[in-house]
């Protein structure tokens, strides 16, 4: 038995190692992925040189990366820009992704949420000659997009599931004789996969040299290595087999190297040029809360959040784990006089479209979603995003949170956190490519008290660190935190795990907590080491995970996976007290990010208030288009701040198309309000200045 014992100790020894060995090794093949990466981008840039040397006449041409520098197009560009699109000005990267685009070369785009994404695709389809194909993962997000560009009066349809046959055959006209406008058509990825009568009729598109551009939005979709992993994505290569001449655009919002790699291989795109933005959203602020155990009091929590912070009606969303949780989360805030309708892949069609269009005209506050809903939602205004459970991975949680504060201003992303939700994702993601590393990434995120939330997604993403500003709530904390000894309490779990395993027992997070304390309480030893709470001895155990002392295993059922924490490579040193543990925990509970609060957008002035009841009005009497694509809220905050009484002032603020649309009726209310002398142009002008420390980004844009 003896040899046994020690055999089983240097087994367990040989297999820290491996571990040690595989990080090693996985580090060398990044490494590899990334020099690969160089070399190709090289060689296609030598490539490019020489062809281009080979074929000038001349006139000599743009420096080859030189996307910033002078085109012909770029009087039209700035045109279309302001007086269709209403954007006074670009954003980092946008101007030189069009042009990019407009010299017709293939390109990649990782922008952070909120960046202008859309509009680098759907500029350059007004101005190229033709039809711009945009695949788009989720129809909701497709409503968005071509209600938007209806109002601006470009010609945008979308062929779905849910099109009607007199819209289906005036596109396929379209697509076949260049019959009727269309300027950008909106496909989901199953459309391409699936449909050979839709790919015949693009084929002919593109014969007749009618097809200008592709874009792929919301592209790591197409990657395994991509957190919203699609298969029927896998198939969209066939775009750029099919029409190789025409360029093509994938943009999404987050891709780590890995997955860049896959995308430019998977769509065929080897000589793509890559625009990369900074993770960075200043706007946002980000907290984490300790989550109750009992579920009424965690709506609780979240209700009074929404109604203290939020009493203007302003629009949320609250993801939820499952779809069960998703219904039953929504019922209990309308409980409590929230109004809140729940969104999930289980819906009937119509009625999930209906519950979309509610919120996106502000006639309900909130969303109560799974992760099927939000996926690039074109709503500005989200000023909120709670999660009420732990998400899979940093990339889908940096993705979730990011559908806040799209317009520049101020908004929140809270996480309610419990230790126990750990094993609840882990049993439904072990499965997938390092989904339980991605899941202990997040969890990581979430136990920490003292590093800077906003420095998680900078390291995630291998970004350099910028800095904070005192925008979430580690960075904006006052409450003193202390650290807890925690290095008895890891002996008698890891020998309450191997006694467990001599047995062939196993024990559930939960159920190790409570034979945790069942020994600590008949052990005597209450005088020797800090008395844990439960939520601290949850806490432990987590970090202990994370730390590799202790592992998840999984066993499946007939109805589900249950996750059992058994002993981990590197069980053996903290047992013998070699490996000190150290459990930081908070002296008081007192909320943090007080410095948030005071820096919220300042209440409406009278005058905002009026032109967001126009745009509402304007909304509903235009059957459909949002009141957001009216009038967005910086523009809003200019009118204010500016007040035109005249149509040739009201055009140099919002564009031509816009104030061709509606320019009498907000002149009007200009005319009525300034008259009066209500209101003056100082709230407005301080919602786009920096207010204690928070920076309010300035911008025109509201992308989707």
């Amino acid at each position: 038995m003896e040899d046994e014992g020690n055999i089983e100790e240097e087994l367990l020894l040989v297999e820290s190692q491996l571990n040690e060995l595989q990080d090693k090794i996985k580090t060398l093949l990044d490494q590899q992925e990334e020099l690969h990466e160089r070399q190709a981008q090289l060689k296609a840039l030598l490539e490019i040189s020489k062809t281009s040397r080979d074929t000038s006449n001349s006139a000599p041409s743009v420096a080859l990366e030189d996307w910033s520098g002078k085109f012909s197009w770029d009087s039209q560009a700035d045109d279309t820009r302001f007086n269709v699109f209403g954007i006074s000005s670009y954003r980092s990267n946008q101007r030189e992704i069009i042009n990019s685009i407009m010299s017709g070369k293939d390109v990649l785009v990782i922008m952070a949420a909120g960046g202008g994404k859309s509009l680098c695709y759907q500029l350059p389809a007004v101005l190229r000659d033709g039809i711009t194909l945009v695949v788009s993962p989720l129809l909701s997000l497709i409503q968005d997009q071509v209600m938007g560009l209806a109002a601006l009066g470009i010609p945008a349809h979308m062929l779905t599931s849910t099109t009607n046959k007199e819209i289906e055959k005036f596109i396929y006209k379209a697509l076949e004789k260049g019959e009727g406008e269309l300027k950008i058509l909106y496909v989901t990825p199953e459309k391409i996969s699936k449909s050979k009568r839709f790919m015949s009729k693009l084929e002919k598109c593109h014969h007749a040299g009618r097809l200008s551009l592709v874009a792929i939005d919301e592209a790591h979709c197409c990657s395994q290595w991509g957190h919203d992993f699609r298969p029927d994505y896998k198939n969209l290569g066939i775009l750029k087999i099919q029409f190789p001449s025409v360029p093509m655009i994938a943009l999404t919002a987050t891709a780590t190297s890995k997955v860049q790699m896959d995308l430019i291989e998977m769509l065929h795109i080897p000589r793509s040029v890559k625009f990369i933005s900074t993770v960075n959203r200043p706007n946002l602020f980000y907290r984490v809360y300790e989550k109750s155990s009992v579920g009424k009091v965690v709506i609780d929590e979240i209700a009074n959040f929404i109604s203290e912070s939020y009493p203007n009606n302003e629009s949320g969303i609250v993801y939820c784990f499952s779809r069960k949780e998703c219904e039953q989360v929504a019922k209990e805030l309308r409980g409590r006089g929230i109004s809140a309708d729940y969104y999930h892949a289980d819906m009937d069609v119509v009625a999930r479209e209906k519950v979309h269009m509610r919120w996106s005209k502000s006639k309900s506050q909130v969303i109560v979603g799974t992760v099927a809903f939000g996926m690039g939602i074109n709503k500005p205004d989200v000023r909120f995003v709670v999660h009420h459970s732990l998400s899979k991975s940093m990339e889908t949680y940096y993705q979730e949170s990011g559908r806040a504060g799209r317009d520049g201003l101020a908004s929140e992303c809270v996480l309610y956190y419990r230790p126990g939700d750990v094993p609840r994702q882990s049993s439904m993601v072990f499965y997938e490519n390092c989904g339980l590393q991605n899941l202990y990434d997040i969890a990581r995120y979430c136990q920490s008290k003292k590093n800077c939330r906003r420095g998680a997604f900078f390291q995630h993403f291998g970004e350099a660190v910028q800095e904070c500003n005192g925008m979430c709530d580690n960075c904006a904390s006052s409450i003193e935190l202390k650290d807890i000894d925690a290095t008895y309490h890891t002996k008698i779990i890891v020998s309450l795990l191997q006694e467990m395993q001599q047995n062939d027992q196993r024990a559930t997070l939960l159920q190790l907590v409570d034979k945790f304390k069942t020994k600590w309480k008949h052990s005597g030893c209450s005088n020797e080491a800090v008395d844990l709470k439960k939520e601290e001895i949850e806490q432990l155990i987590v970090q202990l995970i994370l730390d590799r002392v202790l592992k998840e295993e999984f066993q499946h059922t007939a109805y589900t996976t249950n996750a059992y924490v058994v002993l981990g490579p590197l069980w053996k040193p903290a047992l013998q007290g070699n490996r000190p543990v150290k459990l930081t925990s908070a002296i008081h509970s007192q909320d943090s990010g007080d410095r948030f609060k005071s820096a919220k957008r300042n209440q409406m002035s009278n005058l905002e208030a009026k032109l967001d009841d126009l745009r509402r009005t304007i909304s509903s009497r235009n059957g459909g288009i949002f009141p957001h694509a009216v009038l967005s809220t910086q523009q809003i905050s200019l009118l204010n701040c500016h007040k035109p009484t005249i149509i040739a002032e009201l055009e140099k603020l919002i564009g031509k198309v816009k104030t061709d649309k509606y320019g009498s009726d907000i002149i009007e209310v200009m005319r009525s309000e300034t008259g009066s002398g209500k209101d003056s142009g100082e709230n407005g002008a301080k919602r786009q200045r920096k207010d204690k420390g928070v920076v309010f980004v300035e911008s025109s844009e509201e992308e989707g």
